[in-house]
């Protein structure tokens, strides 16, 4: 779809369209369809389809009030971080369900061992949790980070979308794992016992 189109509909969206947002969804369906593959594809562990994660992404937009996108690039980065959050509270649920959240719970004068949380799972959630704080901190820095990995584009895909050089893109995406990496130290570093920190 040409962009002038989605410029259109995203204008009739932010005039109260009720069918704008629907209709930019379905524009942009083989691009989003892509991102979830990917998605799946990076979390091999999970058993959901990337049609299922599609439309379960579609869903969560559409249960959202008063959505407004100003462009493609920002509509692409909310379908990521809505995914994103999608697969976390999936593994999150999975991780649940290994340690027994579906059985009763009834006193035994046994313990039963401690069920180890998969290492994928906590990078996943660790990783989810650093990018929403540093959303709070810097809004911009984690949309770039949803644009390269979450939705697959290159630098030079996102510094078109956004009308700025790549070479700044890449400076916006190094300041950004630079500060993901000190959020996920810092938590971790909370985490440890006062005499293992």
């Amino acid at each position: 779809m040409i962009d002038d189109d989605l410029a259109e509909i995203m204008r009739a969206a932010e005039t109260g369209d009720p069918q704008a947002r629907d209709r930019l969804f379905a524009a942009l369906y083989s691009e989003l369809r892509g991102m979830a593959r990917r998605e799946l594809r990076q979390n091999m562990t999970m058993t959901l389809t990337p049609t299922t994660l599609l439309h379960e992404t579609f869903l969560n937009m559409s249960q959202r009030g008063s959505l407004i996108f100003r462009d493609r690039t920002q509509f692409m980065a909310y379908a990521g971080r809505a995914m994103r959050g999608l697969i976390v509270d999936y593994l999150r649920r999975r991780q649940a369900h290994k340690r027994g959240s579906k059985f009763e719970i009834t006193s035994l004068p046994t313990e039963l061992p401690y069920a180890e949380e998969d290492p994928e799972v906590a990078e996943m959630v660790e990783l989810s949790d650093a990018l929403e704080t540093l959303a709070k901190v810097d809004a911009r820095l984690a949309e770039c980070v949803d644009l390269k990995l979450f939705c697959g584009l290159s630098f030079s895909e996102i510094a078109e979308l956004r009308n700025v050089s790549e070479r700044t893109v890449q400076r916006e995406w190094d300041k950004a794992r630079l500060l993901l990496n000190r959020l996920i130290c810092d938590e971790d570093d909370q985490a440890l016992p006062p005499n293992e920190a």
